[in-house]
């Protein structure tokens, strides 16, 4: 059974000697003379050469395959060359399997290196379940525990013998995942967990579905879907589970089985193993569930702007045109306006009947009317209101906002606004804040509270306080406790006593002294030193930083854009040799006969290029 992570081909390649690379070759099949002394004492040349393979094989592998004979070629002729003797001596070694052992074990006593006996079997044990904890993929646990034994320098035993151990690790992470939160699984819970695995009448499917199939796009509709999902997980204490007591990785693990298994694959396994499952889910749910509805009102609020946006640039375009029509007019009004020679009287006459009165109306339509701070962008989302009032209120009181200092009067905004729309009342209070709406913004709502019009401050109002609140989650000012994308920047911060333990490793690295009082006036010598080349570069006026005439900061553009004058030059000869033929495709056709471009050597080591990416250099070289 635990033979079958892996196929025979991989099984055989994991008994014999891999391929091996040029820095593997240097790192283990290189003897220093304390080698090559250890070696001389075997004395049959077949006998040296087979132990000096076995000497440099059980560090790089851990182990020493049977057959030494099948080392790699390269590797059996270094070796071969450092200790003077003949490849070909190899062919006589290892004939009596015994003679192969007492090598190895001899070897091993030189490397420090021990076989695996009870002892080591035991940490090998205890080390497989904490991985097993973190990570069930039985291929990485298996090559984990090859790593393991390779840094403790223990002797890998079979590889059937090792994937054994890993399925009972395995086997033992799993009773021991229910040990860690059979706490948490009282009857009630374990009732409520088994029904997200039966069919409801009104879902049509069962909830465990219901809970991971994602909404489709960002509407009202999604919006209060996410929140009903919200408050039955709520209603389960999803939001208060903790499971800190198992490994992120393993809930990670968890939660993943349990979104990809069905309700009658996860009914099939037995409770010990399908609870945590479900638990690890529903926490996991709670989190991803209001993240999403988090997201959602930001894209719907977005959304809706949005179509504001468009709208404007539409009005915008279309007042540009009357102003146009205007000075168009005034055109042809002010030649009968400066003539001396036509009378006051006949002046309006002779504009009528040349011009037409519609044409004057139309012309003059709105030409007095002085457009807002943002050209009308807040009144035409205002017409929106009663889309955004659909998700917006449903949003507010399911989900509690925070954020620091400068955030607290939007915070304050939103428990009115909260209570508001709990209560039904419609007049926004006199001491609600506004220090959070831009200037552009603030016309609308003096102007409401001057005609005394409640009704158009509260919508002015509370769309200025739910975009601010769309700002400040992109920002990171405003924030949910507990989220990933909307979470406080500062958890993703060392705390105090985090940072404690690592000021040292951090200091020793950067070269700088973790006491304060000496790393802080060596800072300050440096920035006086950077400030006084700064200062001379400046006073001689001809550097790459300058200041021009009104005082402002120039920095020259760097000397790698510098085009040289020979390139300059040639580039003008031949556009004046082949005046219709581009340069980057004179390029391209004299690579496709000398290949210049294959000389170069990417960055990264790349050296083979696909055509587009020839054509893209050619391009960015003209």
């Amino acid at each position: 059974m635990a033979t079958r992570v892996f196929s025979d081909e991989e099984l055989e390649g994991l008994r014999s000697f891999p391929t091996i690379g040029k820095d593997e070759l240097i790192r283990y099949f290189t003897l220093i003379p304390a080698d090559e002394a250890f070696l001389r004492k075997f004395r049959r040349a077949q006998n040296v050469l087979g132990a000096a393979v076995q000497l440099s094989t059980l560090p790089w592998l851990g182990f020493v395959p049977d057959e030494v004979l099948a080392a790699p070629p390269a590797a059996v002729g270094r070796l071969a060359r450092q200790l003077g003797l003949a490849v070909a001596d190899l062919a006589g070694y290892g004939e009596r399997e015994q003679t192969r052992t007492d090598h190895l074990r001899e070897i091993a006593e030189y490397l420090g290196w021990k076989p695996a006996k009870s002892i080591e079997l035991k940490e090998l044990d205890e080390f497989l379940l904490a991985r097993a904890m973190e990570h069930d993929s039985p291929s990485l646990l298996f090559r984990l525990g090859c790593e393991y034994l390779r840094a403790a320098k223990v002797i890998r035993s079979g590889v059937v013998s090792l994937l054994e151990k890993v399925a009972t690790a395995r086997e033992a992470a799993e009773r021991e995942t229910h040990a860690r939160v059979a706490h948490l699984l009282y009857p009630e819970r374990a009732q409520g967990l088994d029904g997200l695995l039966v069919v409801d009448p009104e879902l049509k499917s069962s909830r465990l579905h219901w809970l991971v199939t994602g909404p489709v796009q960002a509407s009202p509709t999604s919006v209060g879907g996410e929140i009903e999902k919200l408050r039955f997980l709520r209603g389960l204490g999803a939001d208060s589970l903790d499971m800190t007591s198992l490994p992120s990785e393993r809930r990670r693990y968890l939660a993943q089985i349990g979104r990809r298994l069905t309700a009658q694959a996860l009914v099939r396994r037995e409770p010990g193993r399908r609870h945590p499952i479900l638990l690890t889910l529903l926490a996991q749910s709670s989190v991803d569930v209001l993240d999403s509805v988090v997201q959602l009102f930001d894209q719907a609020l977005s959304g809706s702007e949005s179509r504001a946006r468009i709208k404007l640039r539409e009005a915008l375009a279309e007042r540009a045109r009357l102003s146009e029509d205007r000075l168009a007019l005034l055109d042809e009004i002010l030649p009968v306006l400066a003539d001396a020679g036509i009378p006051d009287e006949a002046v309006g006459t002779l504009l009528r009947g040349k011009i037409g009165m519609s044409r004057l109306i139309t012309a003059n339509a709105g030409a007095t009317v002085r457009p807002p701070k943002d050209h009308g962008h807040l009144a035409l989302l205002e017409g929106s209101y009663t889309y955004i009032r659909q998700f917006a209120p449903k949003v507010l009181q399911a989900v509690r906002f925070k954020g620091g200092t400068e955030a607290k009067p939007l915070i304050e905004a939103l428990e009115i606004l909260r209570e508001l729309n709990a209560t039904g009342a419609r007049n926004v209070p006199d001491k609600a804040p506004t220090l959070f709406i831009p200037a552009r913004w603030q016309g609308y709502l003096d102007e409401a509270a001057a005609k005394g019009d409640a009704t158009a401050y509260r919508h002015y109002w509370e769309l200025c306080t739910l975009l601010a609140l769309r700002d400040g989650l992109r920002s990171g000012d405003v924030f949910v406790p507990g989220l990933r994308r909307y979470d406080n920047p500062a958890a993703y911060l060392f705390r105090p006593a985090q940072w404690e333990t690592h000021r040292s490793e951090f200091c020793r690295l950067v070269g700088k002294s973790p006491d304060a009082s000496q790393a802080l006036p060596l800072v300050m010598d440096e920035l006086d030193e950077a400030l006084g080349d700064l200062e001379e570069v400046l006073g001689r006026g001809d550097g790459p930083v300058r200041l021009n005439d009104d005082g402002e900061l120039v920095i020259s553009p760097l000397t790698a854009e510098d085009i040289p004058a020979e390139a300059e030059e040639l580039h003008g000869e031949l556009e004046r040799m082949l005046p219709n033929v581009p340069i980057a495709s004179l390029l391209v056709e004299m690579d496709r006969h000398t290949g210049f471009l294959d000389c170069f050597v990417h960055a990264g080591g790349k050296q083979a290029r696909s055509p587009q990416l020839k054509r893209n250099l050619m391009h960015a070289t003209h």
